[in-house]
């Protein structure tokens, strides 16, 4: 008797992961095998297809045109199967696991987070603070905050803040700027992991968008932050990021000119997933709270 399903399952599970994320390896760590048992998947499958399903290029392997069309299927048939399973046996429905940046982790959620909690006790929040940008179809991960344009690949996002910015400063450093031109004669702090636009706020000051600026160099936000609540110079920053510390003085915005960029914070979540109350529960937790917080601003992007 033919088998209606000819490829493994678990060949089908690489085949998703590898056209996925462009590579052997996330699928011989999910799956738990080596990367030349994935490379066998791959080969076999196409055997039995009797057609190529991956172009292997020198950036890694490409999915092919007929697997494009049919993957968004594929996603959407895994990502089923484990919220059945999770369904099924009860487990994890309490947790919401949420993968965040460290800014807004430190800057924004965790002043709040007893807020979601006081109005959903049954649901224990769980955050996973990293720069690294997790895949939202694991199971072990629910949804995500992520900074940018929303356009992520296989990725439903909605907006939930953040896209208007401009300069802060401590007091002190406040004293030494009576124009936006003096950002050129004091330490502008570069914080090297911002998606912030520098020249678009400069020209929207009117000033030269390439004009110089230098300062202490930082390669983590949150650090950044620090150093400019400490007076070690200006950053660009959310207004929603840092609402708190103006509020509460640390900070001050020199020129109160706030930018709407087309960068903001989104909610993000895998698409074809079902998307479980827990997750709807925070999306709507977000929606409420981020405008009700100081200096929040909630927009599609502009452009």
């Amino acid at each position: 008797m033919s088998s209606a399903f000819p490829i493994p399952l678990n060949a089908l599970r690489a085949i998703e992961i590898v056209a996925r994320r462009g590579a052997l390896a996330p699928a011989a760590d999910e799956l738990g095998v080596t990367v030349g048992a994935v490379s066998q998947h791959l080969r076999r499958a196409e055997e039995r297809l009797g057609m190529p399903l991956f172009a292997r290029t020198p950036r890694g392997l490409e999915p092919l045109p007929a697997l494009v069309q049919v993957l968004p299927q594929l996603s959407a048939g895994f990502a089923a199967l484990q919220d059945g399973l999770a369904s099924l046996s009860g487990r994890q429905e309490d947790i919401l696991t949420v993968t965040v940046g460290s800014v807004f982790a430190s800057r924004w959620l965790i002043w709040r987070v007893h807020k979601f909690a006081a109005l959903h006790p049954g649901v224990e929040l769980r955050l996973t603070v990293t720069a690294a940008m997790l895949d939202l179809g694991r199971p072990d991960i629910d949804c995500g905050v992520r900074y940018g344009e929303g356009n992520w690949p296989g990725v439903l996002a909605r907006p939930i803040g953040g896209f208007a910015f401009q300069p802060v400063c401590a007091p002190v450093t406040r004293q030494l700027l009576q124009t936006p031109a003096d950002l050129a004669h004091v330490p502008v702090i570069v914080d090297q992991t911002s998606m912030l636009d520098w020249p678009l706020w400069l020209r929207t000051a009117g000033l030269d968008p390439q004009t110089a600026l230098s300062g202490p160099v930082y390669s983590d936000a949150s650090l950044a932050f620090d150093a400019a609540i400490s007076g070690q110079g200006v950053l660009l920053a959310a207004d929603m990021m840092s609402a708190d510390a103006v509020s509460d003085g640390r900070l001050v915005r020199p020129f109160d000119l706030p930018v709407e960029g087309r960068r903001g914070y989104y909610l993000a979540t895998a698409k074809g997933r079902r998307e479980p109350a827990k997750v709807t529960q925070f999306h709507d937790w977000l929606a409420q709270e981020v405008p009700a917080s100081a200096g929040g601003y909630v927009a599609q992007a502009t452009g």
